[in-house]
């Protein structure tokens, strides 16, 4: 959560969620997680970490740069994705799955286990061009259905499926006057000392073993012994 934070306060710092700014500071806390749980037999790739470059992997239909590699003796072992939804969620939801499944694939088809973490707020923006706050949208049933759905897949035999995929939603401090614009949006959260953010508190019902929600520290176990299993 911490992170997180940082993270957001970045991305209000350069006021764009298209900047890789914010995915750093993320990026670079998993990596010298993973390092410390892996050991030094492993390497990592990561922006944020390191030489703060990305690793290639070499997928089933072409090469691909993820947003942290493990590799051992030189050689790539596992790869690791990582998306921070800041705004716009609704109609990008199912591009967002999409996307995923694909890139799962092409990683998985080439033998290379593929982890996958999804952060979003459980309330958030969605801006208009121009910056006009047109509504604000928030992470619900609906949305959480599809994760349900993959969280009962046998990763072992569908290859779109990561091997294991943690669903994190968090909530940020409650805003408590009327803003329309992203600048307000942005100034709003930029003039608070502290930015207490949160796991959120909704209820999306219970995953089985494919999907982790909310728990970093589980997920990450989960991961770890999974590669020294190798």
């Amino acid at each position: 959560l911490e992170v997180i934070k940082q993270s957001f306060a970045t991305y209000l710092s350069v006021g764009t969620s298209r900047s890789t700014a914010k995915l750093k500071t993320l990026h670079g806390h998993i990596a010298t997680d993973l390092e410390n749980l892996l050991g030094k037999e492993f390497t990592i790739r990561s922006q944020g970490y390191g030489n703060d470059k990305e690793g290639s992997n070499d997928g089933r239909y072409y090469p691909k740069n993820v947003d942290i590699t493990i590799l051992k003796n030189g050689k790539p072992v596992a790869g690791y994705a990582v998306k921070f939804v800041m705004r716009n969620y609704s109609q990008n939801s199912n591009n967002y799955f999409e996307n995923m499944l694909g890139e799962t694939a092409n990683i998985r088809c080439a033998n290379i286990p593929y982890f996958q973490i999804f952060i979003i707020p459980d309330t958030l923006p969605y801006f208009e061009d121009g910056g006009t706050i047109k509504k604000w949208e928030k992470f619900s049933h609906h949305n959480s259905e599809k994760y349900m759905v993959l969280s009962k897949d046998d990763f072992e035999s569908l290859r779109h499926t990561p091997v294991k995929t943690l669903l994190f939603v968090v909530h940020l401090p409650e805003i408590e006057v009327e803003i329309n614009k992203k600048v307000d949006y942005l100034n709003y959260y930029r003039k608070m000392d502290t930015i207490c953010i949160s796991k959120s508190n909704n209820d999306y019902g219970k995953f089985s073993n494919a999907v982790i929600y909310n728990d970093y520290e589980e997920f990450a176990k989960k991961l770890v012994y999974y590669i020294l299993s190798l």
